[in-house]
């Protein structure tokens, strides 16, 4: 399975329980200004899981708890002031850092936002720094969209929409991007979820290589890694991985979360001095698009980059689950 697949039991349109006309029809309420709650948070629930889910805020999701415990950082929508301190958020149309706020793509250096304070690079897209409409909501659900149009951030235009779904079983998100530009568009897509460490908590899952890092946070090389299997209370990383098997666990003596993405890069972020631990299913490397274009014998899919042609769509889920 290639990384931007989804298995076949996978349905966006099941997942979102709207059809694409009726989801473009609740796209036009929301822009006239109907059923669209944006400055409120949201919750759903379903069993022992509950979510809070603020929309002007990137979608992000601003706590997730089970059986009354934060699995995700967890301070709630009434505490936030950026998505950036949530506890997921999506990343697009693109993930990580891209040196120096430049896209470089087809011979043409794009200015893009330094959004990450002083750092010299542009961060996890523009998605998580824009408010999402609220285009369906029931007591376990979430659909919302965000629509780019050639904006400072990036030069290509884009929809997006995202669902969020709870059941009984645990989490499930889902992302798409289609390409609104007139030209072809490179696109990525991802999540940053920050676990709450647990004592005694491991991080499990199987790759193929890790991409080694400058001390710009940006990629130099990928070398041959099997994976991970350490505990997170000592783990001091921010790293990429590639050829991830899709699967990945956190376990500790009172359980485990299982981890499940059609995406095929992992980046892991953590430290010894945090009390939580990133694990983001992402569709390419970081900085990828302007590695390829320092590398002209790369192509797009060596990376995870995918271009889509006008009107092309991306799609991609991941899932959270509890073991015990």
């Amino acid at each position: 399975m290639s990384w931007e697949e989804a298995p076949s039991s996978y349905n966006p349109h099941m997942l979102t329980k709207l059809p694409w006309s009726r989801l473009n029809a609740c796209r036009q309420r929301s822009q006239s200004g109907q059923e669209n709650p944006m400055n409120s948070a949201l919750k759903i629930k379903s069993g022992a899981w509950q979510c809070e889910v603020a929309p002007a805020l990137g979608g992000c999701l601003a706590g997730l708890w089970f059986d009354g415990k934060p699995v995700l950082r967890s301070p709630g929508a009434q505490a936030l002031t950026s998505a950036r301190q949530s506890g997921c958020y999506v990343l697009v149309p693109f993930s990580n850092r891209l040196s120096q706020a430049v896209l470089q793509w087809q011979g043409t250096s794009h200015p893009l936002v330094k959004n990450n304070g002083t750092e010299a690079h542009a961060i996890h897209g523009i998605g998580w720094q824009r408010s999402w409409a609220v285009l369906d909501q029931d007591e376990s659900s979430v659909l919302m969209s965000h629509e780019h149009r050639r904006e400072p951030g990036w030069p290509f235009a884009y929809d997006a929409s995202q669902t969020i779904q709870l059941r009984p079983e645990g989490l499930s998100m889902t992302l798409s991007i289609t390409n609104q530009d007139d030209k072809a568009a490179p696109v990525g897509l991802g999540w940053h979820p920050f676990f709450v460490k647990q004592p005694g908590m491991q991080l499990r899952f199987s790759a193929r290589h890790r991409w080694e890092m400058g001390e710009d946070k940006l990629p130099t090389r990928a070398l041959p890694h099997a994976g991970l299997h350490a505990p997170v209370d000592t783990l001091d990383m921010d790293h990429c991985f590639d050829g991830w098997s899709g699967e990945a666990e956190l376990s500790w003596p009172a359980g485990q979360w299982s981890i499940s993405s059609s995406l095929r890069h992992l980046v892991v972020f953590t430290r010894p001095d945090r009390d939580d631990v990133a694990v983001e299913p992402v569709s390419h490397v970081n900085n990828a698009l302007n590695l390829l274009a320092q590398h002209k014998g790369l192509e797009p899919e060596d990376l995870g980059v995918r271009v889509l042609a006008p009107g092309e769509s991306m799609s991609a889920h991941w899932s959270l689950q509890r073991r015990v």
